[in-house]
């Protein structure tokens, strides 16, 4: 069996969720688990201003467009190139799909490198830099996925959560 990688399906506007609901339902009908890993249309979350309210909302990253983290092959290529609202996927040549490279996925947020910490739940740190900077706290939670830690700190009197990245963050001696 080949690798995995992620590759680019172009859509109709405003279809991108429809697209990936229709394929993730594809995927479990023809038990394609192992070969499609991943359906992802990327957000972001910004702040909209309409008559004078601020209001978060999310925002695709890339209209148009759905990120698919699969092992290529004829199969899996007919099921999501045959799939309602995809238009084909982004290359030179519809017929033989590129993948991203790592730079790719990474300056768009999909692959962040690999960081080892020398902390765990329970230790306590020291914020170096940013807003809290000095401040001790306890580590409470580490997400590995968006590279942060949680940490009480005393505010006010009482113990407040504060997620902090792991870059500045450092073990109190």
């Amino acid at each position: 069996m080949s690798e995995a990688n992620w590759y680019v399906v172009h859509t109709y506007s405003g279809y991108e969720n429809k697209v990936k609901a229709n394929i993730e339902k594809m995927i479990e009908n023809r038990k394609l688990q192992d070969q499609i890993l991943e359906v992802s249309v990327p957000m972001s979350e910004v702040i909209e201003v309409k008559n004078g309210v601020k209001k978060r909302v999310q925002k695709k990253m890339f209209p148009g467009y759905v990120l698919l983290h699969m092992v290529m092959n004829d199969d899996v290529w007919y099921v999501v190139r045959n799939t309602r609202g995809v238009t084909g996927f982004v290359g030179p040549d519809s017929k033989q799909p590129v993948p991203l490279t790592e730079a790719e996925m990474r300056s768009m947020g999909i692959k962040k490198d690999e960081i080892q910490v020398d902390f765990e739940i329970g230790d306590t740190v020291t914020v170096v830099s940013g807003v809290w900077e000095n401040t001790t706290g306890v580590i409470k939670q580490i997400n590995t996925h968006k590279q942060i830690v949680t940490i009480n700190v005393d505010m006010f009197g009482r113990e407040t959560p504060v997620e902090i990245s792991f870059s500045d963050v450092r073990i109190s001696k």
